[in-house]
């Protein structure tokens, strides 16, 4: 996997350490910062639920940190493209249904990412 990959990976990993981070442990008092259009009570109420959801991030980025670990050059791209298709598809399902902000954040990340697993 050529170095570049092997970097955006690397980032897009890093990202979801954050959300797992931001969703975990600082929901309450970041999130009304950074949603500033949620009403701010609802950033208690939903404080499991966005835990939950931080836990996933957490594992999203765990399947892209094992790809550096996969000595099987074709099972290390087909891991990483499974991780980077489903963090494609949670930009974009979050785009839709949250903000379009996550589009740009999360999906295009793994969307170039992909596309350069695919065709290098």
């Amino acid at each position: 996997m050529p170095i570049a990959i092997k970097i955006l990976i690397g980032f897009i990993a890093f990202l979801h350490l954050y959300f797992l981070y931001f969703e975990m442990f600082a929901w309450t008092t970041k999130g009304p910062k950074i949603f500033k259009g949620f009403p701010k009570d609802l950033f208690p109420k939903t404080k499991s639920m966005a835990a939950n959801q931080g836990l996933y991030n957490g594992f999203l980025a765990v399947g892209l940190i094992w790809t550096f670990f996969i000595e099987n050059l074709e099972w290390q791209h087909n891991v990483a493209v499974f991780f980077l298709s489903c963090i494609a598809i949670a930009g974009i399902y979050g785009a839709f249904s949250v903000s379009k902000k996550i589009f740009f954040i999360q999906a295009i990340p793994a969307i170039l990412t992909i596309l350069l697993l695919l065709f290098l």
